[in-house]
């Protein structure tokens, strides 16, 4: 099968769905892979090293008459019109905001997979598009921010004075958040984050920033995504970004609901009452945005001088990079459906992974809509701990750790389970092979190194 790769006919698009890194790796599948001249020009990757890779540049009417074209963003009315019957089309195409596109792909007998909607999964986490693009957007929302910010992010003594550190508070705290967070850390700022999920408080806390806290009951997420407030949840937490807003240089917002319109969690009013030069980037534009003031693909300056950013193309502002990272989830994907290697696309609906991402089914001279598909039973939330007095199985490379030579576990090991801190560590050496040991009566635990004796017991 012939897999062709077109250029974006989206207006500014800089990104492509392969490089020739990629591409070279769908050939390896047993495809016959062909690119549109000019397809990845703007991601660094000129027709010379797609042809150096062993991949043909031909013309727009042959990719889009090839089996299977793979691209970026939806196809429009007119590409699936240029599309063959029972040809397939692997895009993003956001289904459940898109019954048009849904319709189109149904009514032209095409086969739509959608980047966009692989289950969260860990064994779809290879072919999980929108982390991957959400992972460059947060890092680049930070340095759009710095950028517009014009001041030092890290805090200084200078022969001139005090500098002080930027303020930057972060809502949400996903892939795109949780980058932002790590991006806005490594530059010095002071990061604060909210997510109304409370189990990825330790996960904010591992990058160095502070989670905020809101007084009220907060259910942990059972799908790894946000769940909808209560009214009295969102009034304590409409208080809190209000606050946290008003003492920041930088907010930076995330926060998106899977098939909706983003939630505004940013008022006018807080964004009036924000310092003279402060920055906020809405990283949730495309969707409506999550702050009053943001105007899609914009940059706003409102009256009292807090510059809001709309832009939806973060992602493709890495081009080179993101388009590495999302040919790469292509060719994930490719494996999944390739089980043979001899480059044919087969598609079983019984896997979950491929029935997730399955919007239409080409059937003879028409398509079968197979969205939505079922829902996926997942679990985000972390493991009940212990009760007291239970036990714990500790994974089989922590109880190898916890034999030693001849079978010998000496009294006290592992460190881990000593309530002194630090343990001195033991050397143990077995004459025999007893089923039990115990440390000889020469062995002393005050140096730093100690060596144990282990007998058999009577």
């Amino acid at each position: 099968m012939r897999i062709g790769i077109p250029r974006e006919s989206r207006p500014g698009e800089t990104l492509v769905a392969a490089t020739a890194k990629t591409a070279a790796q769908l050939a390896a599948l047993g495809y016959d892979v062909v690119v549109e001249a000019g397809a990845g020009a703007a991601a660094d990757q000129p027709d010379r090293a797609f042809t150096d890779a062993g991949v043909q540049v031909v013309t727009a009417d042959e990719v889009w008459g090839s089996d299977v074209v793979v691209k970026v963003n939806a196809p429009t009315e007119a590409e699936i019109a240029s599309l063959r019957s029972g040809a397939t089309v692997i895009s993003l195409m956001a289904p459940a905001r898109s019954p048009e596109l849904v319709a189109q792909l149904a009514a032209a007998g095409v086969t739509g997979l959608a980047m966009d909607a692989v289950p969260r999964i860990s064994r779809a986490q290879s072919m999980d598009v929108l982390s991957s693009m959400a992972n460059v957007a947060g890092y680049r929302a930070v340095i759009e921010a710095a950028h517009e910010f014009g001041r030092l992010f890290t805090g200084q003594v200078t022969a001139a004075g005090k500098v002080p550190p930027a303020r930057v508070f972060v809502v949400g705290a996903g892939v795109a958040g949780l980058a932002a967070i790590g991006a806005a850390g490594s530059l010095g700022a002071i990061v604060r984050a909210f997510d109304v999920r409370p189990e990825v408080a330790e996960q904010v806390e591992s990058m160095g920033a502070q989670f905020v806290t809101v007084d009220m009951e907060q259910e942990v997420s059972s799908d790894g995504y946000a769940k909808e407030m209560t009214a009295e949840q969102e009034a304590a937490t409409a208080a809190m970004y209000d606050e946290e807003a008003r003492a920041a240089d930088i907010v930076i917002t995330t926060a998106l609901i899977p098939g909706r319109p983003a939630p505004q969690l940013v008022t006018a009013e807080t964004v009036a009452a924000m310092k003279p030069g402060s920055v906020v980037v809405d990283m949730a534009a495309a969707n409506g945005g999550n702050v009053a003031a943001t105007v899609t693909d914009q940059r706003v300056v409102t009256d009292n001088g807090v510059t809001v950013l709309g832009y939806t193309d973060l992602a493709g502002r890495l081009a080179a990079q993101t388009s590495q990272l999302y040919g790469t989830n292509v060719v994930n994907l490719l494996k999944l459906l390739t089980p043979g290697k001899d480059g044919v696309l087969t598609l079983d609906t019984d896997d979950v992974i491929q029935r997730g991402i399955a919007v239409t089914l080409a059937r003879g001279d028409s398509a079968e809509v197979m969205w939505p598909p079922p829902p996926v039973q997942v679990s985000a939330a972390p493991a009940a701990p212990v009760a007291a007095g239970g036990v714990s199985r500790l994974p089989s490379w922590r109880r190898l750790r916890r034999t030693r030579a001849g079978g010998c576990t000496p009294p006290g090991w592992p460190p881990w389970s000593s309530s002194r801190s630090p343990r001195p560590r033991r050397r143990t050496s077995c004459r025999a092979s007893p089923s039990s040991c115990s440390p000889s009566s020469s062995a002393s635990t005050s140096s730093a190194t100690s060596t144990t004796r282990c007998t058999p017991r009577s």
